[in-house]
């Protein structure tokens, strides 16, 4: 292809990347998350690796969202009432939480400035148009909403800071309000029949317990943001999300032992993302509520979430190579 073509608006690229589901933030979500995951199990190289990917996917893909809000805003709006319109946030969320870890908490303070501003408007936009019988994805405006407590608690660590400690509580429960009303709409047939996006039911519980435990970690002298009542059920409400996450784990991994769905989908990133999520969880909880002896399980599910993304991965490469191959011999010449 001539340097020419593939600068054209109808090259095969441009056409593949254009027909990108909002669903595709997914990826940044996964990839992040198990960036995430292999710092607290101290595996700092490969976790600067994957953070990388991340930050790159997510450049790109902001610069998508924002091309499409200036010039084709009824695609924009059109996309933006769909659930996978919530992975911006969440995506967002999960990469400053990971770059906050590094040190860079100004750049952390731009990414929830960003995912702050995103937050009510897709929110809005998403759950005014649930309807019944939802796939997975329904249950991201959980995720979004906790993403947003994540970061906040890890940041009012990380700076002192109260205010952003007490609206990352508020985001909390209200994180679990919105769990508790996506359940409601969520399809249970989804269970043996989704393609990936499904797992997100155990998902947005293991990044509730994340939050819960980032929340109880915030706490210090200084601080002093909870006393001991707000504590203990902190504790006890982080403790039962990881539990009902690792039992909602077990549920879909049997799901997909009797029912294999192997197939290629854009929606496994969403598979990648509840597992990686939970091992974070599992590690955080770990530490914050100092049990010594979930790390070891912690570690486990993140390698096995790292061979989900290396599967997954491996399975967008080759979808995107016969994706271009099949534009290219259909376009033009």
């Amino acid at each position: 292809m001539s340097g020419a073509s593939s600068r054209s608006p109808h090259s095969p690229l441009r056409t593949w990347w254009a027909q990108r589901p909002p669903a595709a933030g997914a990826a940044v979500m996964a990839t992040g998350i198990v960036s995430v995951g292999l710092h607290l199990a101290g595996h700092e190289t490969l976790s600067r690796i994957a953070l990388a990917l991340a930050g790159v996917a997510w450049v790109a893909l902001a610069a998508d969202f924002a091309v499409r809000l200036l010039w084709d805003r009824a695609r924009w709006v059109a996309e933006a009432e769909t659930p996978g319109a919530l992975t911006a946030v969440a995506a967002t969320a999960v990469l400053g939480t990971r770059v906050s870890a590094l040190g860079r908490q100004q750049l952390a303070e731009v990414l929830l400035a960003i995912a702050a501003l995103l937050w009510p408007v897709l929110i809005a936009l998403v759950v005014t148009h649930w309807t019944r019988r939802m796939p997975g994805a329904v249950f991201l405006a959980c995720v979004a909403t906790q993403g947003l407590a994540v970061l906040g608690a890890t940041l009012a660590s990380a700076v002192s800071t109260a205010w952003l400690a007490h609206a990352a509580l508020v985001l909390f429960w209200l994180g679990l309000v919105l769990y508790g009303l996506a359940l409601a709409r969520f399809d249970l047939r989804q269970v043996t029949a989704g393609a990936g996006d499904h797992w997100v039911a155990g998902g947005a519980l293991a990044i509730s317990a994340l939050a819960g435990s980032k929340l109880v970690a915030a706490d210090s002298a200084p601080l002093y943001l909870w006393n001991d009542d707000d504590s203990g059920v902190l504790r006890a409400v982080t403790v039962a999300l990881l539990v009902l996450d690792l039992a909602w784990y077990v549920v879909l991994l049997v799901a997909e032992a009797l029912k294999p769905r192997p197939r290629y989908d854009v929606r496994r990133w969403a598979t990648v993302f509840p597992m990686g999520m939970t091992s974070a969880a599992t590690l955080s909880v770990a530490a914050a509520l100092d049990v010594s002896w979930l790390r070891t399980p912690g570690q486990v599910l993140l390698w096995i979430a790292v061979g989900a993304w290396l599967a997954v991965a491996a399975g967008a490469v080759a979808s995107a190579r016969a994706g271009l191959t099949s534009l290219r011999s259909t376009a033009p010449r």
